[in-house]
């Protein structure tokens, strides 16, 4: 019975533990927050695609727990602000940083 109990607390164990591994911190995602923002990624992407007045092969996407962050060249000012209304459309995106800059 003893090594029974033994084992049941050694397996317990290291489920924590593996749990509390894929926990997310501050400054690092965990898991789940990881496939979150790639599907969030692929949406904006797609949506600058699909935006006949934005050249999307120069605009860059990033996003990190739900921020997304857009860099590139465009060819006007108005190019940056159609992209950063797009992706703010996007569902799941909470913030838009722009980093783009007029080439």
């Amino acid at each position: 019975m003893k090594i029974s109990n033994r084992f049941t607390t050694f397996i317990l164990s290291i489920a924590v533990v593996a749990l509390a591994g894929c926990a997310s911190t501050p400054s690092k995602e965990g898991t789940g927050e990881y496939v979150d923002d790639a599907v969030v990624t692929t949406k904006v992407k797609s949506a600058i695609f699909n935006e006949p007045t934005l050249k999307s092969a120069e605009i860059n996407v990033e996003t990190f727990k739900g921020t997304v962050q857009l860099s590139g060249f465009v060819h006007s000012q108005s190019d940056i602000n159609r992209a950063a209304e797009v992706a703010r459309g996007v569902k799941g995106v909470t913030s838009v940083k722009n980093d783009m800059l007029v080439k």
